[in-house]
């Protein structure tokens, strides 16, 4: 339980960062962040939390020996107002992440076992392994490209490859109740680009 999600949204309530339960709750504990409330949306210290805790407000809850604490789904910082900036690991999966899983010539979803990678400019003619050389292609595109670049070749390109701000990691299994209150800050499907329209929502 400790080591599950708690997104965390900055002063402006725009999310800036996944947590872990531990270090959400410490910094509930200390005074560094506030609970936001799973329906009502408003802010709480920790003991107000601790109270609130105690009248059951569904989902998850950590017990000790004297008391349970219900674990927040959304922490609030009290005064950080930045955003935190992630590093992309430059990877396969990273690479289809960003490209959505979608063929970069001919635009079409297939299954990953139909899908591999392509060096926009051929290896053979010194292209290299990057975030500007390397996108998602179906096999079909990949070989009618061959050993040429997408202008040689008559295919252009969806969109040109670019590294990415941030993709930030939801491979753990989160609760769909938990999700219902991430939507209101997050796209879950699709967070992390800095240029992205963030889809935040101010709580009254």
């Amino acid at each position: 339980m400790l080591e599950g999600n708690v997104l965390v949204l900055n002063k402006s309530w725009t999310a800036v960062h996944i947590a872990s339960v531990r270090r959400a709750i410490t910094l509930l504990y200390m005074g560094a962040a506030r609970a936001v409330h799973p329906y009502e949306y408003s802010l709480h210290d920790f003991e107000d939390w601790l109270t609130l805790s105690q009248d059951g407000l569904g989902g998850r809850y950590i017990h000790t020996p004297n008391i349970r604490i219900r674990v927040p789904e959304v922490i609030l910082l009290t005064l950080f107002n930045g955003f935190i900036r992630h590093e992309v690991r430059f990877s396969r999966h990273s690479i289809f992440e960003r490209d959505k899983g979608l063929c970069q010539y001919c635009g079409r979803h297939f299954p990953k076992s139909q899908l591999t990678l392509d060096h926009v400019i051929p290896q053979s003619r010194a292209g290299e392994d990057s975030w500007e050389n390397l996108v998602v292609a179906c096999l079909a595109c990949n070989v009618r490209k061959g050993n040429r670049t997408p202008d040689e070749a008559g295919m252009p390109l969806l969109k040109h490859p670019i590294k990415p701000a941030w993709i930030p990691h939801f491979g753990a299994r989160i609760p769909n109740d938990q999700l219902e209150v991430w939507r209101r800050f997050v796209d879950a499907n699709r967070w992390g680009s800095a240029n992205s329209k963030q889809a935040v929502q101010t709580a009254s």
